[in-house]
């Protein structure tokens, strides 16, 4: 009968990150470079239950409510095997390129096929993107519309007191009519485990992706944006699907908890 109920529980769970991955996708659609996620769901033929309990003042063990990242615990305590969950385990960033949009400004810059451009922040942290909408910064340095620094050359652009910008097709920064450096594009062994940074079309390195390595011969398309990748009639639908698949999840529970209120009444005489 539990069984039942913790079936039903973790398909809810697993429908509302479904629906949180698909919301972000569409609050991005206008997002220029983003890349929509994919959530990957999987079941376990034997998925072994635990609950976590924690040592009371007076030291006995005692089921008890336990904050998030909080780490007395007792351990954890074996309920069972579960044949019919499912969880939520990773989601994924598809390889697929947005439409392409000329803008021909001079810092606009996209990239055909594989890569992403290098962007550090005033920490030193480095990033990786597909977001190409850049612009010069008060200290003369080109960054994107957050401040995140363009690498070149292994280091942040500084034009100095250049007046005439652009970037050619190489990916060569160009400042009055002279090369300056080479814009760092990489690419991962496996670019879709790349970790989202926030909200935005902002990524960074994770031991599943693997190290970047420089792009050889990239293709730049000077004065062109890429747009999101995100097609908002597939996500709308997807959404419809994600919301009956957690009514129905609801009914199983509700079903499961009513089946064992008259159980309880019946036996209980």
């Amino acid at each position: 009968m539990q069984r039942g109920l913790y079936s039903a529980c973790s398909a809810m769970l697993v429908q509302t990150t479904y629906l949180d991955v698909a919301s972000n996708n569409l609050s991005n659609v206008n997002t220029v470079g983003f890349r929509k996620r994919i959530p990957v769901c999987q079941s376990f033929p034997e998925l072994l239950m635990d609950r976590v309990e924690k040592v009371s003042e007076d030291g006995e063990t005692k089921i008890m409510t336990v904050p998030t990242f909080q780490m007395n615990f007792k351990g954890k305590v074996q309920i069972g095997d579960l044949s019919f969950a499912s969880i939520m385990m990773s989601s994924y960033l598809p390889n697929t390129v947005g439409p392409y949009a000329v803008t021909d400004a001079p810092l606009d810059v996209a990239l055909r096929g594989d890569g992403l451009f290098t962007l550090q922040n005033q920490n030193g942290d480095t990033y990786y993107s597909r977001q190409g909408s850049f612009q010069i910064s008060g200290e003369g340095n080109i960054v994107t519309s957050d401040g995140m620094m363009l690498i070149a050359a292994g280091a942040p652009v500084n034009i100095g007191d250049s007046t005439k910008l652009s970037v050619n097709g190489d990916g060569y920064i160009i400042a009055d009519g002279e090369a300056v450096a080479q814009l760092d594009i990489v690419t991962f062994d496996s670019p879709s485990l790349l970790r989202q940074v926030g909200l935005s079309a902002l990524y960074a390195e994770t031991p599943l992706s693997g190290p970047p390595t420089p792009v050889n011969d990239p293709v730049v398309l000077p004065g062109t944006l890429e747009k999101s990748n995100v097609n908002v009639v597939e996500e709308m639908t997807r959404i419809v699907e994600i919301q009956r698949a957690y009514e129905a999840a609801s009914k199983a529970l509700m079903t499961h908890d009513e089946t064992a209120v008259k159980l309880i009444s019946t036996y209980s005489k």
